[in-house]
This record gives structure tokens, C-alpha cells and sequence, in this order.
């Protein structure tokens, strides 16, 4: 993530781009992007593959229009097929705390929970603790850089989202409750 391109321009930028790389444009239902209070939801016509909730740890991506994916990986938009839903879990999980749900179904359904507000002052933090990170650091290394002192908010809030994510890496990846654990990013 550079320093001019925030979780929330991420996050967006990817439910854009898989609008329109898995729509299905031979059916006249309307791609529809709708921002509500507390949440962004997004509905996309569909030739299923699958019916029900994604998993984004366990689920087979299927290009529905390659022409499309491959112009998105040319200007680097795109990693690799099913890339977008991985990346939008990791960037929702850190930007709300929250979960984003991706319904396969004739619509596609995306939505994307706004549950906390993104600040500039939460994404420098972010960034700043990740440089931080550039040298593995203890969970109270990490506290005092940040000036948070309760340890359950830091971990619940901050810590594991950015490890489910897979910006921070633990140093003792087997034994994650070890007194000598640290965390590091690759930054």
C-alpha cells in the first residue's frame, strides 16, 4: 500500500474492478452499486457456479469474461483470478473490523460493511506500525509505538485483523501464544 492510497480506495477499487470482470453482460439486470449508512453493497448479474456464501479461504474462482481479466492484469489491476475477493476480506477485516459477504447465486451479491469510519489518522497509524514492523517487534513493542494500553482492544482491533490479513507475520508462526512471539511485516 503506498502512502496516497488508503484501505478504503483498495477495498473499492477491487469490488469495482470485480463488477465488471464477472459480469455477466448477455442479461439485462442492471450492475448496481449502492452505499448505504453502514454498509456498500453490490449486485451483479451471474452465470452461477455455486450457490450460497464464498468462503474466501476454500472457493475456485471461474473467469467469466477473460478479455476483461486480462486487460485489468495489464494495467495492474488484477493479481490473479479469485485475487479481488482474498483482498477485499483482508482490507475490510483491518478498514471495519468486519467481514464482507460474497453471494454466489443468478445475482452475485457483494457487500461490504462500513461499521467503522476510515480516517486518515487510523490509516497513518496502520502504516506507521507496519514500518515499525519492517523489524520484528513484540506485541508490547507494538502497544507503546501506538500508545494503546489495552492489550485485548490491541489484539482484537489491530493485531490479529492485520495478521488474518497477512500485512503482519508472526516469527513463531507454530506457537502463537509464546512469550518470545514477534511480529513483523514485509515492508
Amino acid at each position: 500500500m503506498t502512502d496516497t492510497e488508503s484501505l478504503r480506495d483498495k477495498i473499492f477499487r477491487e469490488a469495482i474492478s470485480n463488477l465488471l470482470i464477472h459480469r455477466e453482460f448477455s442479461n439485462p439486470f442492471p450492475a448496481k452499486l449502492v452505499i448505504e449508512k453502514d454498509r456498500v453493497y453490490i449486485e451483479n448479474s451471474n452465470k452461477p457456479h455455486g450457490n450460497g456464501i464464498i468462503d474466501p479461504e476454500n472457493f475456485s474462482p471461474y473467469p467469466k469474461n477473460p478479455m476483461i481479466v486480462k486487460f485489468f492484469k495489464e494495467i495492474g489491476w488484477v493479481d490473479e483470478l479469485g485475487s479481488g475477493v482474498r483482498n477485499i476480506y483482508k482490507y475490510n477485516k483491518i478498514y471495519s473490523g468486519a467481514d464482507p459477504e460474497f453471494i454466489e447465486g443468478d445475482v452475485f451479491k457483494t457487500i461490504i460493511p462500513l461499521t467503522v469510519q476510515d480516517t486518515n489518522q487510523d490509516n497513518e497509524g496502520i502504516k506507521g506500525l507496519l514500518e515499525f514492523c519492517s523489524t520484528p517487534r513484540t506485541r508490547e513493542e507494538m502497544q507503546q509505538f501506538m500508545g494503546l494500553n489495552n492489550r485485548g482492544h490491541f489484539r482484537k482491533k489491530i493485531l490479529n485483523p492485520l495478521i488474518k490479513g497477512g500485512l503482519l507475520k508472526m516469527t513463531l508462526p507454530d506457537k502463537p501464544t509464546s512469550r518470545n512471539q514477534k511480529y513483523y511485516s514485509n515492508r
